[in-house]
C-alpha cells in the first residue's frame, strides 16, 4: 500500500488529475476503450485526427509490426467534422476528463475553419494541431518542417481559436526540433507535444517491395523512447522552461518507469499511444507504478518530479 499523493499537475492554464492522456490516432474518439478501462481515470484524451471533410485514408496495407514498434500509414481516415459534431460529442459531453481534438489539414484555411468551429464547443478543453501534413498551397512542403510555417499557422488557427487552449505537434523529421518549437511559442502555442512518428520503411524482401501501400510509414512504439526522451528534455532546456511552455511528451511509452523518464526530462504530461493497441488498460498500471514510485522516493506531489534531471 502507499500513502495519499497528489498526482495532478498542472497544463498551461488547466489542471489534469494526473498525467495521462491518450494519444491521437490510437483510441479512436473516446468510447473504443470503454471496455478496457474508465477514460475518466485519465488525466486527459487526445482524440482521433479529425479533418474538414471525411477522408478513407490510404489503402491497405498501412499497418505493419516491427520488432519493438510499429508503422502506420493511416493516411488521416476520419469520419470529417460535421459527423465528429453530431456523432462523437455527444460521447466526450459524458466524459469527466479534458479531451483536445487533434486537427489536421492540407491548407490553412482547413485547420482554421475547423478551429473555428470546434471553438464553440465547451466540453472540449483544448486542439492539439497536426503539422505534420503537406501544405499542399505552398508546393507540398509539409508545415511542420519550416519555422515560418510552423508560425504562421500557429497564429492562424490560435486566431480562430481564441478561446481553447492550442496544443502544437512536432515532427522530429527536423534538423533542430528547438526551431520549430520556438517558432510555435512565437505563433502563440499554449503547450506543445512531442514527438510525432519518424518516417519509416519495411521491405517484404521476396517480393522486393515495401510492406505497406504507401510505401513508407510513422514509426512509432519503443524504438523511438529514448530519442523522444531526449528531444522532449532538449525543448525542455531551451523552449518550454524560458517560456513557462508545458510539453506533452510521448513516443513509446509502455510503463511506469517510461512515463516518469518524460516527466524527470521535463514533460508536464505523458501521452501513451501505440502499447494500448496490445495492452489497452496499461494506463491503469501506469498510473499505480507512478504512485509508488513516488511514495518510495517522498514526493508528496507529483508536480516536484517534472523537469527535476539532475
Amino acid at each position: 500500500m502507499y500513502s495519499a499523493v497528489d498526482i495532478s499537475v498542472p497544463f498551461g492554464a488547466l489542471k489534469l488529475k494526473n498525467p495521462l492522456m491518450m494519444a491521437s490516432g490510437t483510441c479512436g474518439y473516446a468510447d473504443e476503450l470503454s471496455d478496457f478501462m474508465d477514460v475518466n481515470q485519465l488525466g486527459g484524451f487526445v482524440t482521433k485526427s479529425i479533418t474538414l471533410l471525411p477522408r478513407k485514408g490510404n489503402p491497405p496495407p498501412r499497418i505493419v509490426e516491427t520488432d519493438a514498434g510499429m508503422l502506420n500509414a493511416i493516411g488521416l481516415a476520419n469520419i470529417g467534422l460535421e459527423r465528429f459534431i453530431a456523432e462523437k460529442i455527444p460521447l466526450i459531453q459524458a466524459l469527466k476528463t479534458a479531451v483536445f481534438v487533434n486537427v489536421a489539414g492540407w491548407g490553412i484555411d482547413d485547420y482554421t475553419q475547423v478551429a473555428q468551429r470546434l471553438s464553440q464547443i465547451d466540453c472540449i478543453a483544448g486542439l492539439e494541431l497536426n503539422i505534420s501534413c503537406p501544405n499542399v498551397k505552398q508546393g507540398g512542403i509539409t508545415f511542420g518542417t519550416d519555422p515560418k510555417s510552423v508560425e504562421q499557422i500557429t497564429l492562424q488557427v490560435k486566431a480562430a481559436c481564441p478561446n481553447k487552449m492550442l496544443i502544437v505537434k512536432l515532427t522530429p523529421a527536423v534538423t533542430d526540433i528547438t526551431a520549430t518549437a520556438k517558432a510555435a511559442v512565437q505563433g502563440g502555442a499554449d503547450a506543445l507535444s512531442l514527438v510525432n512518428t519518424f518516417t519509416a520503411m519495411v521491405i517484404d524482401i521476396e517480393k522486393r517491395k515495401p510492406v505497406l501501400y504507401n510505401r513508407t510509414g510513422g514509426l512509432s512504439g519503443p524504438a523511438i523512447r529514448p530519442i523522444a526522451v531526449y528531444l522532449v528534455h532538449r525543448v525542455y532546456k531551451e523552449v518550454g522552461l524560458p517560456n513557462r511552455i508545458p510539453i506533452l511528451g510521448l513516443g513509446g511509452i509502455r510503463t511506469a518507469s517510461d512515463a516518469l523518464e518524460f516527466l524527470i526530462a521535463g514533460a508536464s504530461a505523458v501521452a501513451i499511444g501505440t502499447n494500448l493497441f496490445t495492452e489497452p488498460d496499461c494506463p491503469v498500471k501506469i498510473l499505480d507504478g507512478i504512485r509508488r514510485y513516488c511514495n518510495r522516493h517522498q514526493f508528496s506531489s507529483l508536480s516536484q518530479l517534472i523537469g527535476s534531471l539532475q
